[in-house]
């Protein structure tokens, strides 16, 4: 699914917005954040945890390229839902997303929130490797390593949430950015929590290798990895950013060799879904089409291996993304064909369809999909997109409403919501779904705005709704209050 909204675009430059700044971070009926102080930190109790990481995820959907990818986002759930299945001490449920980034890297912080650079995707050999990496972040967060830091911290007196959020944000995003940050405001002491200690990362490496082992992945793969990036610092004078908040002394990688020797040895089967999302993300995050296509086809060529499926999926996304309709339907239909539930074969199947101009058609294959598997991210965000291609309005509103029910914080859903109801020219509920996607941002002066907007479209007897936008102005204004406490 490729989304054309201009709203998007336009997102991504107009909230670049900094956690230090008067523009509130966070609007939900049932949101309110609890006393987190404004100097020294003595103690982080989970609901303090949990409050900090949702205020860092509004900024970093409004600060950095985070991907809205219906299949990568299904593809990375997936994957980090099973890790934290066979995880201890979890204490909340966890998020993940993508940040489009070469570099390698991933990072976790307070709430559960684990970010991942589609570079670690590119960069990574097997499923097994890439998972390590998820759980070592997942070990992180239920072994608290930031919030003990925290506590552990004898002089913290200089260090008020705000700046230690906007030096972590800085930091896991873009780490050269964040340390200019802490220099620039001279809180030092905002480095320490940033970087993990040597005993914390010796804990996230056991127990995340045990996490690994638990769900069915190698755990050698943990080694593997960090021999790829210990030669990779041998080659390289700027280190890998995962390097940077990870140290990675010359120990630790024996340290994790010796204890995956302390689980059999396995066969594990290669992933065909993570040579998919790794073939996607490589054509369509980090190439230009057609340097994507000459790539691929070389790799066809040259490959040694007897399954080039994942490698004609990357090929035929490049062809799409060029136009060459007839030369991508060629590969896709028999991708598709190969394997009619695979939701990255239905996903550029319904690109296809639509950029042939053939949205009905579309409509029709993801309708009887969707008979089957109801709320199903992908299926449904692409059902509802063609829709919108097709100019069924009604169908698109319906889908995403019924979606929304279910994942009532999911972005590109709300996105797709405010794109039915202008092109069905209610811009009352445009400015109001308008708004609810700024707060999702944490731009809560606009989103009132857009609330101002809707208020102006209402009908004079429509008075339960004038009272519901009315009550909604109020939430939005109120919650600038209370991150002002920041």
């Amino acid at each position: 699914m490729r989304l054309k909204s201009a709203f998007i675009t336009a997102i991504s430059a107009l909230f670049t917005i900094s956690v230090l700044s008067s523009e509130p971070l966070k609007a939900q009926t049932n949101f309110k954040l609890p006393d987190l102080g404004t100097s020294a930190l003595q103690a982080l109790p989970l609901e303090k945890e949990q409050a900090i990481g949702e205020v860092m995820m509004m900024q970093i959907r409004g600060s950095s390229p985070v991907i809205n990818d219906p299949v990568l986002d299904e593809y990375l759930t997936t994957l980090g839902r099973k890790l934290v299945a066979n995880a201890n001490d979890v204490r909340f449920s966890f998020s993940f997303f993508w940040i489009n980034n070469p570099e390698i890297n991933a990072f976790a912080f307070y709430g559960g929130h684990v970010g991942v650079h589609t570079g670690l995707m590119a960069q990574s050999d097997n499923e097994s490797q890439f998972a390590s990496v998820l759980g070592h972040e997942i070990a992180h967060v239920t072994q608290r390593h930031l919030a003990r830091r925290i506590q552990q911290q004898q002089d913290n007196s200089a260090l008020t949430i705000a700046g230690m959020i906007a030096g972590i944000l800085a930091s896991v995003v873009s780490p050269d950015a964040g340390i200019a940050i802490i220099s620039a405001n001279q809180t030092q002491a905002a480095f320490s929590q940033l970087t993990h200690s040597r005993s914390a990362e010796q804990e996230a490496d056991r127990i995340g290798m045990q996490t690994l082992n638990n769900a069915g992945f190698d755990p050698y793969a943990s080694s593997e990895f960090l021999t790829k990036l210990a030669a990779q610092l041998r080659y390289k004078y700027k280190p890998p950013a995962f390097l940077l908040t990870h140290p990675l002394p010359e120990s630790r990688v024996s340290d994790v060799r010796l204890r995956a020797q302390q689980y059999d040895k396995r066969q594990y089967p290669t992933s065909l879904e993570f040579n998919l999302a790794k073939s996607r993300v490589i054509a369509r995050y980090h190439h230009k089409p057609k340097d994507a296509e000459n790539l691929f086809r070389k790799l066809i060529k040259d490959n040694n291996f007897y399954n080039t499926t994942a490698l004609k999926y990357g090929l035929g996304i490049s062809l799409l993304d060029q136009k060459k309709l007839d030369d991508a339907a060629e590969i896709l239909e028999e991708l598709l064909a190969s394997d009619p539930k695979n939701l990255f074969y239905i996903d550029t199947h319904t690109d296809l369809l639509i950029a042939q101009k053939k949205a009905d058609e579309a409509v029709n294959f993801l309708a009887k999909l969707h008979d089957n598997r109801p709320n199903n991210q992908v299926i449904t965000l692409n059902y509802a997109n063609a829709a919108l291609e097709a100019e069924q309005y009604p169908v698109a509103e319906q889908l995403l409403k019924s979606f929304l029910l279910e994942k009532p914080d999911h972005n590109l859903a709300k996105q797709l919501l405010a794109d039915t109801y202008k092109k069905q020219n209610n811009l009352a509920a445009y400015h109001e779904a308008n708004a609810d996607v700024l707060a999702q941002y944490g731009a809560y002066l606009k989103a009132a705005d857009e609330v101002q907007k809707a208020l102006n479209f209402v009908e004079p007897q429509e008075l339960v709704k004038q009272q519901r936008l009315k009550a909604l102005l109020t939430q939005y204004r109120q919650m600038q209050k209370e991150l002002a406490r920041l």
